[in-house]
């Protein structure tokens, strides 16, 4: 099938938007000189995409009714079952409707990409369903995942399960909601700015954000691929580090993969803590909207691990206190080019493209008035800097990042972990249809500030929970060396075993 041929004023309105100024004559020149071209293009369309091969069957699932969907929490329900045997035989997982699942329906929390089938699997689909797992289903997420809230998303707001009416975090809220509930074992969530960690800091499930590249993001909707991570999310510890184990490793698609080191997690689990050096770092606390319960918890939390055997002290490290700062125009900048402008999908990459995914995006701009306000807030602010400063504060910040990374490198030089509030607040009460701008962004960045750093520097943090207050849970974070998943694993294993968060 041949490309459509540009008119000589489709030509012109193109050299107009790139600065050129052409008579009429020279546009007709030049469309004369670039048959050649078109015809390369006509040859690839007439090629079939080389995309991998999708292994299990399965039908496209059902849109669950209200009555069995009481959080709001599953966008479609399927039962696709994996291989006879395997590390994940008996488990059931909800996948974040981000991650592609061929021929069952993906929306992203977005009404521009309802309607959308994706034609491959996730390279995470693959491994799951090759460890024998059950795909029970996809779960609600944010407005192209852009909230830490669970208000945002085009079907409407997801409810925490410990209280109705009350924020279950996001932007993988189902996942973690699904998981807190009991409804399916495990899920995939995906963290850019905390999105694995803080739906599981409000639900109470176990969080992993893996080092940066660690698992493939291939077949996932990206947001920037600098900051793009996805990950487990269970109600145990033990579960994390088992899923991880599957989803750990090169796929040999993802740019985001420079030679992952991947480890047997589930060994660490009973090693203990014995002779573990832990860093509180006090610049996790006290922030504007900490919460004293939140504080107070976590620093009694991290008092057990001297019991177990481990050396706990508390560590100053003012560069975390701009890590957010820092992390913004990567967010803001790289999420408007790559996801938005860049149709999903961006450039200058090798791996697999995802070009059923670019073509559903792609009509976004027909439908701008209908995204999310978190959404369009941070679009506004890249493309005012994109526009006005030409890429100079995302440039900078990837160059502060190393700055940063250093940081919590030199701290992890001395100290086996680092321990801070996953994030500085309980769940809060869901904004009202009718809330105010300024309360509908609250709710979404309100609690990034300890999260996002670790996404830009790629350290691995799994969010535990740590005890409860008025009914919600609290959560801390630890954070390990790159690719020191198992520490991070050995330390929340002894912490699960030897107490009772719902009763600390």
């Amino acid at each position: 099938m041949a490309v459509a041929r540009p008119t000589p004023a489709q030509l012109n309105d193109i050299a107009d938007s790139l600065g050129m100024s052409m008579k009429s004559s020279e546009i007709e020149d030049f469309l004369s000189h670039m048959e050649g071209n078109f015809l390369a293009y006509d040859l690839v369309e007439s090629l079939p995409d080389y995309i991998p091969e999708v292994k299990f069957p399965r039908t496209p699932g059902v849109f669950p009714p209200a009555s069995e969907n009481i959080y709001n929490a599953w966008y479609v329900k399927t039962n696709i079952m994996g291989a006879p045997d395997g590390k994940l035989k008996g488990k059931t997982i909800a996948l974040k409707d981000n991650v592609c699942l061929a021929g069952v329906p993906m929306m992203n929390g977005s009404s521009s990409l309802e309607g959308y089938v994706p034609n491959i699997d996730a390279t995470v689909v693959t491994r799951l369903l090759d460890a024998g797992a059950t795909i029970a289903g996809k779960a609600h997420c944010e407005y192209f995942c852009f909230s830490g809230g669970s208000h945002t998303g085009a079907l409407g707001p997801v409810h925490n399960p410990r209280r109705h009416g009350y924020s279950a975090g996001g932007s993988s809220s189902g996942s973690a909601v699904l998981v807190a509930a009991g409804e399916v074992d495990m899920a995939i969530g995906c963290d850019q700015g905390g999105s694995i960690r803080m739906p599981s800091a409000y639900c109470g499930t176990y969080g992993m954000k893996p080092t940066h590249g660690l698992v493939p993001y291939t077949g996932i909707m990206p947001i920037e691929s600098t900051i793009d991570h996805a990950g487990p999310i269970t109600a145990n510890v033990a579960d994390n580090a088992l899923m991880l184990e599957v989803l750990a490793g090169e796929d040999g698609l993802d740019p985001r993969q420079y030679a992952p080191k991947v480890a047997k997690y589930t060994e660490a689990l009973a090693r203990g803590v014995k002779g573990m050096k832990i860093a509180i770092v006090r610049e996790g606390f006290r922030l504007a909207q900490s919460e004293e319960d939140v504080d107070a918890k976590v620093r009694a939390a991290a008092a057990e691990f001297v019991k177990f055997g481990a050396e706990v002290v508390e560590i100053s490290l003012a560069e975390h206190a701009i890590g957010a700062a820092i992390w913004t125009p990567v967010a803001c900048e790289g999420a408007q080019a790559q996801m938005m402008l860049g149709n999903g999908m961006g450039f200058n990459w090798k791996g697999l493209y995802n070009t059923s995914l670019i073509d559903a995006h792609a009509p976004w701009r027909e439908r701008a008035d209908s995204l999310s306000d978190s959404l369009k807030i941070t679009m506004l602010v890249g493309q005012y800097f994109m526009t006005h400063y030409r890429g100079r504060f995302y440039a900078k910040s990837q160059n502060l990042t190393r700055m940063l990374k250093a940081a919590y490198d030199n701290a992890l030089g001395t100290y086996d972990l680092l321990l801070m509030p996953t994030v500085p607040l309980k769940a809060t009460p869901l904004p009202p249809a009718d809330a105010p701008l300024s309360l509908v962004l609250q709710r979404a960045f309100e609690m990034i500030p300890n999260t996002a750093p670790f996404d830009i520097t790629g350290h691995p943090a799994m969010a535990v929970p740590c005890g409860m207050s008025d009914g919600l849970p609290i959560s801390m974070m630890l954070i390990g060396k790159h690719f020191e998943e198992s520490t991070i694993y050995a330390a929340a294993a002894a912490f699960e075993a030897n107490t009772n968060w719902l009763e600390m």
